[in-house]
């Protein structure tokens, strides 16, 4: 028998085992990355209900202060609940531990993590992450915004305890993840993978995890010190117990700052991709792109301090700090120059995924320029604390790192289900999406400009700001909703899909749609150089790009016969 290209019909990772259990406890790593996917998708609906009701409530402002102190109180409960629950369980574990799982082992040809019970300790941990956040919600909510900063978050009443064993729990999930993928890419690489011949994807999950594993332990102990300081009264940040909730401020975003770059940088490695799959050419300037992922790494543990001009910490720290966030914007700088030289003079194709990765640029490039305001000490000042900085965090963490996965998810999609999801509507959702978040987040930073504060729940003369914000979520909340529903729709009614749909010369596409429970059947996939886009040739709809060379055993080739 020769094999296929497409899995479905066969054994493959889905159907190898049967029953809930089967999957509960899995170890094989393409399993654990779907489960973390629609997890991560579950976890974005909840996130995104908050993001609307804050929407709503700041739609009209008229009555908001009339109907007294417990309606305002909500929407404290509101902006806490949607911000933990965006950063702490969607977007920082989205991509690495959703698409770095799922892929990662194959792009080095290798059957399964390093360690492959840890790896499911990750997902399990992240589960009961997320049931303490759900049991903060049966409990009323908690209302501190998502930094939890002292004295509020040590003397008010609401369930600020469960929620940080939540977020500590969830810092014990990010750890042990990077950690297994550090471990993976050291010890897994196949024969003639050098670092310099790895996928760019594979260099940004690496920069990631060297953060996830050395920031991440302190805001592990930061919270766990509230939860001391709020059950014995220790006096370690509240003020009247002697304690310098200024400290807080530092130790949380020497977390927090690096935790921008744990969200950011795997998208950057997906965008990587993208640009060269569907530009079809190499990728330009491949080793500055690789470099550039770990410079950012080390960059982002010495600017925390840019969180902090109007803490009273020195002057001359503040410049220090100020002078360090510009230079961060260099390796940031190149990967956009890059990609965009990658796609000059390149046979562009149009699919869903690459129009996610030519959005972020606009949206990337506006995130990032208005970071520059921020890192400027006599603007910082005017703009602390404003819709500004709403707008610009907004930009980089959603419009950017949540673009890239779903980008990343309908590039992949076609080798996670065996079916593809590139079509007319699958488009009109990226249109709805990038119209729906600028119209949301644009107008922010006009009202940021006037004056209006952020976390406010009440305001008086931005009202048009906000209604257009509040109309353009609306429109973002339609684009979501269709961008999931063409992804249900593809999986039952989607054209099956070759093992190499688009044209990529990574190893993962090397193997049928759906890989088989241990990724290939051949012990040692071919290594080449993974963005020589001469590698393969299409061959047609049903047989997509397979190798213009290969080998007499390669699965994805079914006319092949050995000599």
């Amino acid at each position: 028998m020769t094999p296929s290209t497409n899995a479905l019909g066969g054994t493959n990772y889905l159907n190898a085992t049967r029953g809930f259990m089967s999957w509960f406890w899995t170890i094989d790593h393409k399993r654990l990355g779907v489960m973390y996917m629609w997890s991560v998708i579950a976890a974005f609906a909840l996130g995104g209900f908050y993001a609307l009701m804050i929407r709503m409530h700041l739609w009209d402002p008229t009555d908001n202060a009339a109907k007294g102190p417990e309606y305002l109180d909500k929407y404290n409960i509101y902006l806490t609940i949607h911000g933990a629950v965006m950063v702490f369980l969607v977007i920082i574990p989205s991509v690495p531990a959703a698409l770095g799982n799922f892929v990662l082992p194959m792009m080095l040809g290798a059957k399964d993590v390093a360690f492959p019970r840890l790896n499911r300790f990750s997902y399990h941990l992240w589960l009961v992450g997320f049931l303490f956040f759900a049991g903060v919600l049966l409990k009323g909510g908690v209302d501190t915004g998502w930094t939890f900063y002292p004295p509020y978050s040590t003397t008010t009443g609401t369930e600020v305890v469960l929620a940080l064993f939540g977020v500590f729990i969830l810092g014990f999930s990010s750890i042990f993840t990077g950690l297994n993928f550090i471990v993976t890419i050291h010890k897994m690489r196949p024969p003639g993978m050098t670092w310099f011949r790895m996928p760019l994807f594979l260099w940004a999950i690496y920069a990631t995890a060297v953060i996830q594993i050395l920031a991440t332990p302190v805001i592990g102990i930061s919270v766990m010190l509230i939860v001391v300081e709020k059950a014995f009264q220790f006096g370690i940040f509240t003020p009247e117990l002697g304690g310098d909730p200024v400290f807080f401020q530092h130790l949380f975003w020497f977390y927090s700052h690096p935790a921008v770059y744990i969200m950011i940088l795997p998208g950057m490695g997906v965008l990587s991709e993208l640009f060269a799959t569907f530009s079809r050419k190499p990728i330009f300037g491949y080793k500055s792109i690789a470099l550039s992922s770990i410079a950012i790494a080390l960059f982002s543990f010495i600017v925390w301090g840019h969180h902090m001009f109007v803490s009273g910490q020195s002057q001359l720290m503040s410049v220090i700090f100020s002078v360090l966030t510009f230079s961060v914007a260099v390796p940031s700088a190149i990967k956009v120059f890059n990609w965009i030289a990658t796609m000059y003079k390149g046979s562009i194709s149009f699919a869903t995924p690459m129009l996610y990765a030519m959005s972020i640029i606009w949206l990337f490039g506006i995130g990032g320029l208005t970071g520059l305001f921020l890192a400027t000490l006599g603007t910082d000042v005017v703009l602390h604390d404003t819709y500004f900085v709403v707008a610009h965090f907004h930009f980089v963490m959603v419009g950017s790192a949540v673009f890239a996965f779903i980008g990343g998810i309908f590039y992949w999609w076609p080798k996670m289900f065996g079916r593809m999801a590139d079509n007319k509507m699958t488009r009109l959702a990226v249109l709805l999406n990038f119209i729906g978040f600028n119209m949301t987040f644009l107008p922010q930073f006009v009202g940021g400009t006037q004056g209006m504060p952020r976390r406010y729940a009440a305001y008086d003369g931005f009202e048009t700001v906000n209604m257009w914000s509040s109309i353009g979520a609306l429109v973002l909340l339609g684009g979501l909703l269709l961008t999931l529903g063409t992804l249900i729709w593809s999986l039952f009614r989607g054209p099956k899909a070759p093992s190499n749909p688009w044209g990529a010369a990574t190893l993962e596409w090397m193997t049928p749609s759906p890989p088989p429970e241990h990724n290939f059947h051949i012990d040692a996939p071919q290594v080449s150089d993974p963005y020589d886009m001469d590698l393969v040739e299409w061959r047609g709809e049903e047989e997509g790009f397979l190798p213009k060379n290969p080998r007499a055993d390669d699965p994805c080739v079914p006319d092949v016969k050995p000599a």
